[in-house]
């Protein structure tokens, strides 16, 4: 008779999906945002304008904490973590610091965060042997970025 199951085999992957494919710009982006939420809190509008800024604010904080976990966990090698022994020092302030920026209209607070997301795609961009530059930000916020130079 034909046997509709076998006996489970174990199976090795590099990561969930092995695209290869990381990018620490949407992080950068999603700071970016969370310092122009804050700006347009602070400017006092009328209450259901605050309320909708603060829910993008919080939208982009947590997609800020995905990127950067997802490239911590998914594309960052032993090999890396030797070279850069502050990585995880460094993504557990970006974690905090994303914290506070989403308990909180502090300016200061969302600009540190995007310093420490500068640092991260930096210490990224090396690792793929890659030059980077900051620039101010084409956005309406004109805090520096880190972009590859390709």
């Amino acid at each position: 008779m034909f046997k509709l199951f076998r006996e489970p085999q174990t199976v090795y992957a590099h990561c969930d999906i092995p695209c290869g494919i990381y990018d620490p710009h949407a992080a950068q982006l999603a700071a970016l945002t969370i310092i122009r939420m804050t700006d347009l809190i602070g400017a006092g509008q009328n209450p259901h304008d605050i309320t909708r800024y603060t829910v993008v604010k919080e939208e982009h904080t947590e997609k800020c904490k995905h990127e950067v976990r997802v490239i911590w966990g998914d594309y960052f090698r032993e090999e890396h973590l030797q070279k850069h022994p502050e990585l995880h020092g460094l993504v557990y302030q970006i974690m905090q610091a994303a914290s506070k920026a989403r308990q909180t209209s502090d300016r200061t607070a969302a600009v540190e965060l995007l310093e420490l997301v500068n640092k991260f795609a930096e210490i990224f961009w090396e690792t793929k042997g890659v030059q980077t530059k900051r620039v101010k930000s084409p956005q309406k916020i004109e805090e520096e970025i880190v972009y590859p130079m390709l």
